[in-house]
């Protein structure tokens, strides 16, 4: 990218390699000034990874808040320090015989639908004392965090063949789903671990957006990286959007104050109060957060 474009970009994380990793090689790909990401996947799963490019990077709380969608394996049967399938296995039921009913399966798991409380696991990036816990983990030490709230949206069984359980969930932002497998294991009375994982569906964008790395960089390499971006005011597409005069664009861009006039007769914001500001051609100028009748800033995008 020589013109040094703000939008997104949606790869098609692949297994083995850190959510970072990714976010280095889209950065050294396109030449960008500043990628970041909406949402680490662990090294072993696969799928959707929003990455955010240059200005985009300021928009990154709106993608992180976002619910995701996860197809996903649960071996019942073994638990494991990781809660998945790259741990030291740390307890082991006999699963030469299924000792579950498949309609037991069924019922345990979409129990957790709605909303509930997830510990985050010992192996994470959640941080005790400015130190991520997994560092700790990795020594021995083992923090327990407080439970955090988590929402559930749907839990499917797709396909039960033991010890092996395919489901795919939506979630609200912060979910473990290796936790999520580990709690439904204790609650089947059997333990369990999550044993493959694949992002469907985050940010508004599923896998039919998303791109591999490799035809990623061969786009690269033909200077046409731009046909993947995904404008900055697309990417909020499910935001209210304000369509800003010249003179009030202009202000934006200077980081002028806004009063409620500037926004009369337009009644439309988001559950938080947020809505997008975009000049008459489409640019994202700024996102504004109304509460009554006072606007501010949340992010500016234009400048």
């Amino acid at each position: 990218m020589t013109e040094q474009p703000d939008g997104i970009i949606v790869v098609n994380k692949p297994a083995g390699i850190t959510s970072a990793k990714v976010v280095a090689l889209v950065k050294r790909h396109t030449g960008a000034r500043k990628v970041g990401h909406a949402g680490t996947l662990d090294p072993f799963a696969t799928g959707v990874l929003v990455c955010l490019i240059n200005r985009a990077t300021r928009l990154a709380e709106f993608f992180l808040a976002s619910d995701k969608t996860y197809a996903a394996v649960m071996c019942l049967g073994v638990e494991t320090d990781t809660q998945d399938r790259t741990g030291t296995v740390t307890a082991v039921c006999d699963t030469s015989l299924q000792t579950v009913s498949d309609d037991a399966i069924r019922r345990v798991m979409t129990s957790f639908e709605g909303e509930g409380e997830q510990r985050p696991p010992a192996f994470s990036a959640v941080k005790h004392q400015g130190v991520p816990l997994y560092r700790l983990a990795r020594q021995g030490v083992y923090v327990e965090k407080p439970a955090r709230p988590v929402v559930i949206s749907s839990l499917t069984v797709q396909e039960i063949c033991w010890p092996m359980v395919r489901f795919e969930v939506t979630c609200s932002s912060g979910t473990y789903i290796r936790t999520l497998c580990a709690d439904m294991g204790r609650a089947l009375g059997c333990g369990g671990h999550l044993y493959a994982l694949e992002r469907t569906r985050a940010g508004g964008f599923d896998l039919a957006r998303a791109v591999d790395l490799e035809h990623l960089a061969d786009l690269c390499k033909a200077g046409k990286a731009t046909d993947l971006l995904v404008p900055m005011s697309e990417a909020l597409s499910g935001m209210p959007r304000f369509t800003a005069p010249p003179s009030l664009a202009g202000r934006i861009a200077a980081g002028g104050q806004l009063t409620a006039a500037d926004f009369a007769g337009f009644p439309a914001a988001d559950a938080e109060g947020y809505f997008q500001v975009t000049d008459a051609d489409g640019r994202l100028l700024a996102v504004v957060q109304r509460h009554e009748e006072t606007y501010r800033y949340r992010c500016v995008l234009a400048g």
